[in-house]
């Protein structure tokens, strides 16, 4: 899948939204990906998440363990992990920090990669990949659909994505005017408890 397709089923699923976000990262940008409506549509996300999978493959080899962080990279771990013949797992907040939980382990020897939707700044990668250091997988590396971070995004192991953007984020103080004039609004998961 070229990163032109990759944008097109973001856009024919109406996933490519204008305006003022505001990020899980607490940054600001005039774009958001909406990525669960793109995952509303089972065939759409087995086209995107097929894609990443042979992505991985190439990278990495073979996969034991796709690891997601909650919530928005459920559907993607999942999915990926099925085209990688492999298994999927996740990580949740406790006390405000990723773990595995509902049983899940990671046994000695495992091959790891954390798949996540999307990356901007990285910060829920890394704290995935924290939670994934206290057990005794090998962290091959992580993967998404869109890093827009434009490759910019420090994940402490390497990244592979279906497509880089560079699309712009802004601290809250340093906002352009033309986006400071607009309502801001917050879609992203990332203060959902529990």
């Amino acid at each position: 899948m070229t990163p032109t397709e990759v944008l097109d089923e973001f856009r024919s699923a109406g996933a490519l939204l204008e305006g003022h976000f505001i990020l899980s990262s607490g940054l600001h940008s005039p774009v958001f990906l909406q990525k669960m409506f793109v995952f509303q549509d089972p065939a759409r996300t087995e086209r995107v998440c097929k894609a990443l999978a042979q992505k991985i493959k190439e990278a990495y080899g073979p996969v034991d363990y796709v690891v997601s962080p909650a919530v928005g990279g459920i559907v993607p771990g999942y999915e990926t992990a099925r085209h990688l013949g492999c298994k999927a797992i996740f990580v949740e907040r406790e006390n405000g920090e990723f773990v595995l939980r509902r049983g899940f382990t990671i046994p000695k020897g495992a091959r790891v990669v954390m798949v996540e939707d999307i990356v901007t700044t990285g910060l829920s990668s890394r704290e995935c990949i924290a939670a994934l250091r206290e057990h005794p997988g090998e962290i091959l590396g992580a993967a998404c659909l869109i890093d827009r971070s434009g490759g910019k995004a420090d994940l402490g192991v390497p990244l592979v994505s279906l497509i880089q953007l560079d699309i712009p984020a802004y601290p809250a103080d340093a906002l352009p005017p033309e986006l400071a004039k607009l309502p801001a609004i917050k879609p992203g998961s990332r203060n959902l408890t529990t």
